[in-house]
């Protein structure tokens, strides 16, 4: 069968699907529709506002001070408090609305088919990964479907209304695909441009969250897609979401069956849906009927078809089937998701999971035989830098099951912009050393977790999701989050002039500190909450630390003067390696992205404090004020000892990156100086 008329097939099974729902779900539709008349923006529970209304304080979607003025006025519930700051966020957009909106709309492509030596576009597809394209089952309902189909990103027209040219890219399905019929998803993976450049980085991706309140009842969505094949729609806040079920979302919004596989968005431009079917309606029989009320039969076309309703796939319900996957699959490219979507997380804790669901073969390439093999590190060659010197790179937490050998390059390549910047020859990466530990740092995490935890905890929030399970390095944890939180002036209690709202009722404890470093900071909460749940399990037991040292001194230079470049964990790892090397040795010491600002950090080191060993000459410590994880810098006043400060400006959603650190010239000319390129 060719792929159109299957796709053409499917689209009509999961509209009487949706149909289906919406009858089925009619009562509820009615009830919201009652509060909707009698005044209530948001007929949504107390829960679904408290959630949406923290994550956009959090997120400062909403201004502190016009979230003060709306609450500020009048004695509130908690519930009319809630939704006077959704209502801030629903009339009020920051200018910001608009190139966010440009920016995620490139991450979105037609798809079209080669079929009888013709070109037919069939759906619409979004980048979630650097690699992955979502789209429907429907529109690649099987891996040969996607071998005849390509993509096409920025067909669109211009600011000038003229056809933008679009880029052509071909779709992988050997080397992943994933579907499900029933959530009517399919993820694969999209091979490189010509430049060979994975598509990610070159038209951005969306990162899929797992965590609720992203959209309440009554608030407006925003569809991007390829209706009917045409160049880039967007239909845009004229919608509002109607009814929230299990696994689907119904919403009222202008789209076409090209808007098959479109990203449904919320008015931050995160995703919260697939949008995958209208929603005909239908007369007692089940059958669909025409916009003149006759029943619709398919040669009728899809404009006859009397639509009522749009319905989309919940992100969170795509997500937790994808988190049920054998761990073969989550550890390839679904690992390459993002923090926030779950997904890889278990992985990381080495947590325990329930058993999965078995998978049909034909919807899932490939299956990985065996877990991979665990890697050592690098050493580089002896007779770089005069042969006196070592340039040695000490790496920081999530780097298990990577190749240290591409994790090297990766550092050095940063490092050779920082050089080239600063006038100096680059480094080759073969004279780096690279002592790997990410694996040794997962298997003795998991011997350090008392109690096994959920492989994907989609109800908790980042910050409970990710506390460590043993009660001494939970205290830790919580001591180091609420040092953070308060080094970066997070309010005493709720609001200024807001005693009102109890907003400890919205944000609380653990929740609210990490809540607030993530919006400072502009990182999402799952990457800061997981470098100090590693840090948390490092301090705290000593046969961690042990094991992350001993797999490190394995392949540490045993002569010669060191240069040593340490990042985030990696620096905490460094302060105490330093205590293990003869006293006679020579140091010259770079961190990057550093906790060691925090006293409930520094006071846990070998060294029982902030006490520079005697064996470093020099020390430089980068940090970049937007840097969450380097809050508690600058180290001077805090460490004994002379050390020089310096601060970098990161781009905000990288603020915490190796790569970004080492591109300064100010930070790679310091390194290279004490290498004696010239």
């Amino acid at each position: 069968m060719a792929v159109t008329d299957r796709t053409g097939e499917e689209r009509v099974r999961q509209a009487a699907a949706a149909a289906e729902r919406y009858r089925a779900s009619s009562e509820e539709r009615r009830a919201v529709e009652r509060q909707q008349d009698a005044g209530v923006a948001f007929p949504d529970t107390r829960q679904a506002l408290a959630a949406r209304a923290a994550r956009l304080l959090e997120r400062h979607a909403v201004p502190a001070a016009l979230a003060v003025e709306a609450v500020r006025a009048q004695p509130l519930a908690a519930p009319d408090a809630f939704e006077r700051i959704l209502g801030v966020s629903k009339e009020l957009q920051a200018w910001s609305f608009l190139p966010r909106g440009t920016r995620v709309a490139r991450t979105v492509a037609r798809i079209s088919v080669r079929e009888n030596g013709r070109e037919l576009p069939i759906g619409t597809g979004f980048l979630v990964s650097p690699r992955l394209l979502m789209t429907n089952h429907h529109v690649l309902t099987d891996a040969g479907a996607a071998r005849q189909c390509f993509v096409e990103f920025d067909a669109q027209v211009t600011v000038d209304n003229t056809p933008q040219p679009p880029v052509r890219l071909e779709l992988d399905p050997d080397a992943f695909f994933v579907t499900d019929e029933r959530l009517d998803f399919t993820l694969v993976l999209v091979a490189p441009g010509p430049d060979g450049r994975p598509p990610g980085e070159t038209f951005g991706w969306n990162r899929l969250s797992a965590q609720t309140g992203k959209l309440v009842l009554g608030e407006p969505v925003n569809v991007i897609g390829h209706p009917m094949g045409r160049l880039k729609e967007i239909a845009v806040r004229d919608n509002t979401l109607q009814v929230r079920l299990d696994d689907f979302l119904h919403y009222k919004t202008d789209t076409e069956p090209g808007n098959s596989g479109s990203p449904v968005f919320n008015d931050q431009w995160e995703v919260v849906a697939l949008h995958h079917s209208g929603v005909p309606k239908t007369d007692e029989q089940g059958r669909v009927l025409r916009t003149d009320g006759q029943v619709w039969h398919p040669g009728d076309g899809d404009d006859a078809v009397d639509w009522v309703s749009n319905e989309g796939v919940r992100v969170s319900s795509i997500l937790r089937h994808l988190g049920r996957l054998p761990s073969g699959t989550r550890s390839g490219p679904l690992s390459e998701m993002g923090a926030e979507s779950g997904l890889g997380v278990a992985e990381s804790l080495a947590a325990a999971s329930e058993p999965a669901p078995a998978v049909p073969a034909a919807a899932m390439v490939p299956a990985p035989a065996a877990a991979p093999a665990a890697h050592t590190g690098l050493r580089g060659r002896g007779d770089a830098f005069d042969g006196r010197r070592r340039l040695v790179f000490l790496h920081g937490r999530a780097q298990e099951h990577k190749d240290p050998e591409a994790l090297r390059r990766d550092w050095t390549a940063g490092l050779n912009q920082g050089l080239v910047r600063a006038g100096l020859p680059p480094a080759d990466p073969a004279d780096v050393w690279f002592p790997y530990y990410g694996d040794e740092l997962v298997r003795a995490v998991a011997a350090h977790e008392a109690v096994p935890r959920p492989a994907v905890a989609l109800d908790l929030s980042p910050a409970e999701a990710l506390a460590p399970a043993s009660p001494t390095a939970r205290s830790v944890y919580e001591e180091m989050i609420g040092e953070a939180a308060r080094t970066w002036n997070l309010p005493e209690r709720g609001l200024p002039e807001a005693e009102r709202l109890s907003l400890d009722d919205v944000v609380a404890g653990l929740h609210r500190q990490l809540g607030w470093l993530a919006a400072r900071s502009g990182l999402d909460a799952w990457t800061i909450a997981l470098v100090l749940h590693d840090v948390a399990a490092y301090l705290d037991d000593r046969s961690v630390r042990d094991a992350v040292l001993d797999r490190v001194l394995s392949t540490f230079p045993e002569e010669g003067e060191v240069v040593l470049v340490s990042h985030s964990l990696g620096t905490v790892v460094a302060l105490d390696l330093l205590t293990r090397l003869s006293p006679v040795r020579t140091v010259h010491l770079t961190t990057v992205g550093s906790p060691l600002g925090l006293d409930s950090v520094y006071g846990r080191l070998l060294a029982g404090g902030p006490h520079r060993p005697g064996t470093v000459a020099d020390w430089l410590n980068a940090w970049s004020p937007s840097d969450p994880v380097a809050v508690g810098c600058p180290l001077t006043g805090h460490w004994a000892g002379p050390l020089t400060d310096l601060a970098v400006i990161n781009a905000r959603d990288r603020a915490h990156d190796i790569v970004e650190y080492l591109s300064h010239p100010e930070v790679a000319g310091e390194i290279g100086n004490h290498l004696k390129l010239s």
